[in-house]
């Protein structure tokens, strides 16, 4: 069995290992370290994070959120749909259209109910 074969394996976890970690230890190195009461507030799930477990929040913001990551990941699906169409042909085409279709009835409804409004 001939080594040099894993050469190419070796130097890509070498380098994966690298990207991984350099940054990380750059970043702990020459980063300043000045806490205060801003870098220490909250800052995108709305409410304090070392509270009472039981404390009521708001909801909304993972109704937001969910909803993002839904609308996001259906538009993912027009990117390989985008380089295959040529490929697919009209049934395809007309496929992605039902899904689009039911996409932006799900779109209207939610706004229609609220969902994407913030108080």
């Amino acid at each position: 069995m001939n080594l040099e074969q894993y050469l190419p394996v070796l130097l890509f976890i070498l380098v994966g290992i690298g990207v991984g970690v350099v940054p990380q230890l750059l970043g702990y190195l020459i980063a300043p370290r000045h806490p205060g009461a801003e870098k220490n507030s909250p800052y995108e799930c709305g409410f304090e994070a070392f509270e009472d477990a039981r404390m009521k929040f708001d909801v909304r913001y993972y109704l937001v959120a969910i909803l993002f990551i839904l609308f996001d990941l259906e538009i993912a699906f027009l990117f390989p749909w985008a380089v295959a169409l040529k490929d697919i042909g009209l049934v395809g085409f007309w496929a992605m259209m039902l899904f689009l279709g039911i996409l932006v009835v799900g779109f209207v409804y939610e706004w229609k109910k609220g969902a994407l409004d913030w108080e």
